[in-house]
């Protein structure tokens, strides 16, 4: 216990720096996520093709690249931003390819006719999107969309090698220090714990208010 309580600012830190992360990176998933879903079921061609090659290319390229792409690739072209920004950027993108397909398995669940007769009724594509087919779609896609979410906070992991300030980063300042590696991690295992367990909470109250009754 004493790991803890001798070093609870530190873990604190840690633990808000892994918050932040996991706050800021999903509604930058969440956003385009829907956007890209938005694109992939659209009817121009040049907008289906982008959403693919957009969910396409980042599903297949393993964070730790998208990582080092983003964080160490964009300075080199004029892009220069504080390493967290860089770190909910590449954490936000990865994810929002898992968030379109969530979203996009969702769309594919609404009968064809609710579109047709939205259009029927002289609504454009955006109209129908909006408010007939996702909040449709969005109540059949509540759980995977909370399991992405939580992967994303396990995933956030990854930015501490690029000192971005997390939880799990905490453990090299306590290694130096002389403190029980085991416990150490005990604690940090703790915090991502109650990060993942809140999101799950939160998801499953969305669940019971707007999920689809089974």
């Amino acid at each position: 216990m004493h790991v803890l309580t001798e070093n609870f600012a530190l873990y604190g830190k840690g633990f808000l720096g892994t918050v932040e992360l996991t706050v800021f990176a999903s509604l930058l998933a969440l956003v385009l996520g829907f956007l890209m879903a938005s694109f992939r079921v659209a009817p121009v061609g040049s907008f289906r093709v982008f959403g693919t090659v957009w969910v396409t290319v980042l599903r297949n390229t393993p964070l730790t690249l998208l990582f080092f792409a983003v964080l160490l690739g964009l300075p080199r072209f004029g892009l220069v931003l504080p390493f967290q920004l860089f770190a909910v950027l590449a954490l936000g993108c990865y994810t929002s390819a898992f968030i379109c397909e969530a979203l996009r398995s969702g769309i594919n669940t609404v009968p064809k006719g609710q579109g047709e007769a939205a259009r029927s009724l002289g609504m454009n594509f955006g109209q129908t999107l909006g408010t007939v087919v996702l909040p449709q779609a969005f109540r059949s896609v509540i759980p995977p969309i909370g399991s992405t979410l939580i992967a994303l906070a396990k995933n956030s992991a990854i930015a501490g090698a690029f000192s971005v300030t997390e939880l799990l980063g905490t453990y090299k300042t306590l290694n130096e220090l002389g403190y029980s590696i085991i416990w150490t991690f005990v604690w940090i295992a703790v915090g991502y714990l109650i990060i993942t367990l809140s999101i799950s909470a939160l998801f499953n109250v969305l669940e019971k208010r707007y999920g689809v009754a089974r």
